[in-house]
């Protein structure tokens, strides 16, 4: 039997994959207590593209965010992400900048953070988790997994040895953001991973998209992980990580220990169901096993993306021709691994090929500058024939006589003209129109308001109580109107 610990994905995966990155402060300050109690190695807390939404759709400062999120949990070890070459772009960031992030992330109060890059550019990963060890910070080398012909478990292998290899990483981290691992597979896979990993924790997180992952924790365990990623019951499941409830009752079953405490599970279960309800945000999601998705292997968050490009298109009844256009455009690329920025490369290339009618009629930059290798060397070679309509497209010219710059920090204060890094970070990241109004919106909201409010509450329970098709109620302070 092992002991099993257990990584907290709610304030992070969980509202990436089922809130589109849109959790404000206000919406988990009042849970953060029990959530630092709970007895969570870690507690992932934020990532790059989180920045971007809160400024750009909630108005709100990241950085203020974080501080606050980083006082409630005084008791945790707080986790950020970063994929090694670009932080919200689909394209690539000055090394410079990357380190700056980095840092910043660590002045802030991160002390563990996970580190990936799709197509393994192992250099940077090291450099990266080399500025986090100036702060003494906790790093985990990710090994994103895909399912494809070239994709191996002695290409997986390959990849921890060269990361376990550096006194820098920490812990290993097999992150299945397509849930399509299972027993047959990780039975291979994780006996290669565990020999190259020089005796380093294994952490494994799998959404749960085709509803076995689960599954796959539970058979992982006995294969050499000992830290597990869950999400409280709410934030989980779907596109999500499985739920810290049903893991933790069933590695119980299985004669196994943890060091979590259960009765703080449905207090923060109860705050983020009424918070996601009250936003109108996906909870207690369900996904049933698809086959396509094997196929495609597009992360959860990524399937929203697709839909609303086609709705814009007035073209919603193609999407299951879409998903099966990203399954050839992937084999077609050389199967990139489908997390950021693959995901979203491939899935677009795939919308525009079918809304255009005609394939690679329209081909983005970043598909050009994926072909020319300023990502990385691709794993398997592009098929001939894309390549070349890809490099003689109207854009190839212009995009390979514009390799990605390599500015140094001194460069990057002088052109955003500032020497705070936290404003040089926002300033990189976002048009100052958007950074404009995240200041005009004032201080940070530490509470949710459309949860405290007793009106609301006696509202929510007349909602559920009345049959008249038409409903008015006064007070002193509260005028209501229901109509069916």
């Amino acid at each position: 039997m092992a002991h099993v610990e257990f990584l907290d994905q709610t304030i992070r995966d969980g509202q990436q994959s089922l809130w589109g990155m849109r959790l404000q402060a206000g919406m988990a300050l009042p849970a953060a207590s029990w959530l630092d109690r709970s007895g969570f190695r870690v507690i992932d807390l934020t990532g790059s593209n989180h920045f971007e939404v809160l400024i750009r759709h909630c108005r709100e400062n990241p950085w203020a965010m974080m501080d606050a999120l980083v006082e409630a949990m005084p008791h945790s070890v707080l986790r950020s992400g970063m994929r090694s070459n670009a932080s919200v772009t689909f394209r690539t960031t000055p090394d410079a900048l990357m380190d700056a992030w980095m840092r910043q992330l660590n002045r802030h109060g991160a002390r563990s953070f996970w580190i990936y890059d799709v197509l393994f550019n192992i250099d940077k990963m090291l450099r990266l988790a080399k500025v986090a060890k100036e702060f003494g910070s906790e790093v985990a080398g990710a090994i994103m997994f895909t399912l494809s012909p070239v994709h191996d478990d002695a290409y997986y292998a390959d990849k921890v040895d060269k990361l376990a290899a550096s006194d820098d990483i920490d812990t290993i981290l097999l992150y299945d953001t397509a849930g399509v691992l299972e027993k047959e597979r990780l039975t291979t896979l994780l006996p290669a991973i565990v020999s190259k990993a020089r005796g380093k924790p294994i952490e494994f997180h799998a959404n749960n998209i085709l509803g076995q992952s689960g599954k796959a924790y539970l058979d992982s365990i006995p294969l050499g992980v000992t830290i597990l990623h869950t999400a409280s019951r709410p934030m989980a499941n779907g596109p999500s990580v499985p739920s810290t409830e049903s893991v933790v009752d069933n590695i119980e079953l299985l004669g196994h220990t943890h060091s979590l405490d259960k009765s703080l599970f449905a207090p923060v279960a109860d705050h983020f169901e009424k918070v996601g309800k009250a936003a109108g945000f996906l909870v207690n999601q369900h996904n049933e096993y698809n086959v396509l998705s094997t196929l495609h292997q597009i992360p959860g968050g990524m399937i929203g993306t697709l839909k609303a490009q086609l709705a814009q298109h007035r073209m919603s009844e193609r999407f299951d021709e879409v998903l099966k256009e990203v399954a050839v455009v992937r084999r077609e690329l050389g199967y990139p691994g489908m997390a950021t920025p693959f995901s979203q490369l491939v899935g677009i290339q795939a919308v525009l090929n079918v809304v255009k009618g005609e394939r690679y009629a329209i081909i983005p930059d970043e598909i050009v500058e994926y072909a020319a290798g300023y990502y990385g060397e691709p794993v398997a070679p592009i098929d001939a024939n894309v390549l070349d309509r890809i490099m003689n497209c109207p854009r190839a010219k212009h995009v390979l006589d514009h390799p990605p710059e390599q500015p140094t920090i001194e460069e990057l204060r002088k052109r955003y003209g500032t020497e705070d890094d936290d404003e040089l970070i926002l300033r990189a990241l976002m048009p100052e129109s958007d950074l404009q109004k995240m200041r005009e919106a004032g201080p940070l909201k530490r509470s949710y308001p459309m949860l405290s409010s007793p009106e609301l509450d006696q509202a929510a329970k007349l909602m559920k109580t009345a049959t008249s098709p038409y409903v008015q109620f006064r007070s002193a302070g509260l005028s209501l109107m229901l109509s069916r």
